[in-house]
């Protein structure tokens, strides 16, 4: 936390004028915002309205390669060295005796694997409105009349 006080020279004396805080100046208000951060400069919408309409929707769409993603972001590992043979076959004899009821060595962390979910989602978002006209007119549309019923 760095915080600056800045003087006026008065007469003989010093008077402080202003204060400069980091942190205050980065702070933001609860709510939701957009931050943009470009070449030269930076820009901040303050409580803005997030799109739930078309989260949902590509969700919906989404759900199989989300499914797909979570998986895979939550699927075991061994993180050291390779398996000996003797450990492989040990490995797959423990997998015929657990069968569905495999005791998990490492899984990801549940943070991980909803980033993986999100990703997804982003992707599949990002393909339906780039791929297909209909449905990216079809979210103008709807953001319209989101706008023109809004209370």
């Amino acid at each position: 936390m760095t915080k600056k006080i800045f003087y006026e020279k008065v007469g003989r004396r010093y008077v402080p004028v202003k204060e400069y805080d980091d942190d205050l100046v980065s702070a933001l208000p609860k709510g939701n915002h957009l931050i943009m951060c470009y070449p030269g400069g930076r820009s901040t919408r303050y409580n803005i309205d997030p799109d739930y309409a078309a989260l949902i929707a590509a969700s919906r769409v989404a759900l199989d390669v989300m499914e797909q993603a979570l998986v895979k972001a939550s699927e075991m590992r061994h993180k050291k060295k390779p398996l000996t043979p003797e450990q492989k076959q040990a490995w797959e004899n423990m997998k015929v005796a657990f069968g569905d009821d495999m005791y998990t060595l490492h899984v990801e962390s549940a943070h991980n694997v909803a980033l993986a979910g999100i990703d997804a989602l982003q992707k599949t978002a990002k393909e339906l409105y780039s791929k297909n006209p209909s449905v990216h007119a079809a979210y103008e549309h709807l953001l319209l009349l989101s706008k023109l019923t809004k209370d």
